[in-house]
């Protein structure tokens, strides 16, 4: 999913943030965002810690393999320039 990878992207590049980070950085909602950042931690993808009322996410090193995995894949698809 495109708003799956961006969030794994962008969890790769930061660290740790919380939904409303990820929303803003990610230009989509907060609940749109908060629904994937939660899929990413079923699949274990993703981590969560709460902090008080937010609930902050970060990469798993499960995580980190397989986006590096996926782009790899992605940019060996991309058509030569």
């Amino acid at each position: 999913d495109p708003t799956r990878l961006t969030i794994a992207a962008v969890l790769a590049s930061t660290g740790e943030l919380c939904v409303c980070d990820l929303s803003w950085i990610c230009e989509r909602a907060e609940n749109l965002v908060s629904h994937h950042a939660r899929r990413l931690r079923a699949a274990g993808v993703a981590s969560s810690r709460r902090e008080g009322k937010m609930v902050l996410y970060s990469l798993t090193p499960y995580g980190r393999s397989l986006l590096e995995v996926t782009l790899a894949a992605a940019g060996a698809s991309a058509p030569a320039r």
